[in-house]
């Protein structure tokens, strides 16, 4: 969530918006959190950002100035699907998920593509399901159905999981 916090923060300094103190990337923050969206198909999105008006969107500043977000939208949540746009060696999210599925039992592999669950602030962003899916589509085989379950209280399901388990007598 902090590299595309960051990431956010870097696109929107290149567009001439300066957010430096912690206040100001709690700023960058809440503009990700509610402005940016996982598109399904990035380069459709860029052409189309650039023919169609309106694609931006206003956030107002604590001080009452309004700014402009657009490509800035999609492009800071790409880094799950090309970590290398923050500098990041790293494996895209899509390749990461088809990798540890495909070191389970052969057996097992149907029944976990079609039981893969979101979890973390980091999956709340609009489009993340769908691009998921098209990703992760795309490497395996047709025959083989994919599920992506992205709960609504997702955000805090780590923190309910553990919530749980610690409620357990056997814990």
């Amino acid at each position: 969530g902090r590299d595309i916090t960051t990431y956010l923060q870097r696109l929107l300094r290149q567009k001439g918006y300066s957010f430096t103190t912690s206040a100001e990337k709690e700023i960058v923050r809440d503009i990700k959190e509610k402005l940016c969206y996982v598109a399904i198909d990035p380069e459709k999105e860029m052409m189309l950002s650039k023919k169609v008006a309106g694609m931006e969107k206003s956030y107002m500043l604590p001080d009452g100035e309004t700014i402009n977000v657009g490509v800035e939208r999609f492009l800071a949540p790409e880094c799950f699907f090309n970590p290398s746009v923050i500098g990041k060696e790293l494996e895209p999210l899509d390749d990461v998920i088809v990798g540890a599925i495909s070191e389970c039992d052969v057996d097992l592999r149907r029944d976990l593509y079609g039981n893969i669950v979101l979890s973390g602030g980091s999956t709340m962003f609009p489009g993340i399901k769908e691009r998921l899916t098209k990703e992760i589509k795309e490497q395996i085989p047709e025959s083989v159905d994919v599920k992506i379950i992205a709960p609504p209280e997702r955000m805090y399901s780590v923190w309910i999981g553990g919530s749980i388990l610690s409620s357990l007598k056997t814990f």
